[in-house]
């Protein structure tokens, strides 16, 4: 073969070594994916899942791995970066939530059924309207319903298959996080509620899974999350 005439023109895949070729398509650093991350969750109103993280970021990042290392880099931090639900965000540390407290008129409460009603959709999810009544011992009224939905801490959750298949009811990511919660697995348990002096015999019986009105004065350390059922589901 010829040899190539020194003074012949080269080609641009000539000019262009391979390996600055192949870091045109590359992702970002982990470093940089961080940061991309960081600035989506904390510009954002709403907590973010980790398929609209990979979606807003270039192709090829990983926005699991990210939030891992994000999170360890937050902690011990003013500001925490949280899982709520099947997403992320950023909240302030838990420790440090008295000073962003300030004096507010409340012009809004939930009413006891509407508290015991909510209660019960958590605990219980997903519960139909007959089995919230059965619960409670008398009838759900469509306005305490309605109250919840429209402070979106319920949800319409799936129709059961059975005669009339009626709907059930779920609580929201926003429910979780108002309360602090990353799942539905993390509401109190007996311990918890009784610390809080909120279990006591006005509750309706089994509003908590395995517990009546007349055992919850009664000492029991059982798991009142047994069979919990998982929150989102399809």
């Amino acid at each position: 073969m010829a040899d190539q005439d020194e003074n012949s023109p080269t080609t641009a895949a000539q000019t262009v070594p391979e390996s600055h070729e192949k870091s045109l398509f590359d992702a970002p650093v982990m470093a940089e994916q961080e940061r991309m991350v960081e600035a989506i969750l904390f510009a954002s109103t709403e907590p973010v899942t980790v398929k609209e993280l990979n979606d807003r970021m270039p192709h090829g990042c990983d926005a699991a791995e990210a939030l891992v290392h994000l999170r360890k880099r937050y902690e011990g931090r003013g500001v925490r970066v949280v899982k709520v639900g099947d997403a992320w965000a950023m909240r302030t540390a838990p420790d440090l939530g008295f000073l962003m407290q300030k004096e507010t008129v409340e012009t809004r409460k939930l009413s006891r059924a509407a508290i015991e009603t909510l209660a019960i959709i958590a605990y219980h999810q997903p519960v139909t309207r007959a089995e919230i009544e059965e619960i409670r011992g008398v009838a759900v009224s469509r306005g305490t319903v309605d109250q919840l939905l429209e402070m979106e801490w319920i949800r319409f959750g799936r129709r059961r298959m059975t005669p009339g298949r009626p709907v059930t009811f779920v609580v929201t990511q926003e429910f979780l996080d108002h309360f602090g919660l990353e799942s539905a697995r993390d509401l109190p348990g007996l311990k918890e509620l009784r610390a809080a002096g909120l279990l006591d015999n006005r509750l309706p019986s089994g509003m908590i899974p395995g517990v009546g009105a007349s055992e919850a004065g009664e000492d029991d350390d059982g798991d009142a999350l047994a069979g919990q059922s998982e929150l989102f589901e399809d």
